[in-house]
């Protein structure tokens, strides 16, 4: 499985047309290209391209959600 850094996460963002648009949560990778939650690589205030883990506390949703994603990679940091 694929190790991204958080510099090479961040080139998937979804501001580059196209491109996949992933996120990391607790050490995985998730794939949310086609995930219409993500517009333009927003969900809500929070941007993909990054390592999201802090934010499900305060998430109106549990970590189940996820296991709807595609896992592409583990998140080093």
């Amino acid at each position: 499985m694929k190790k991204f850094s958080a510099k090479e996460l961040k080139g998937f963002d979804g501001t580059t047309p196209g491109a996949p648009v992933y996120f990391a949560y607790k050490g995985k990778v998730y794939d949310v290209t086609d995930n219409p939650l993500f517009i333009e690589g927003m969900h809500f205030e929070h941007p993909a391209g990054g390592d999201l883990s802090e934010y499900l506390a305060e998430a109106p949703h549990g970590a189940e959600v996820l296991e709807e994603l595609i896992v592409v990679g583990e998140y080093g940091g």
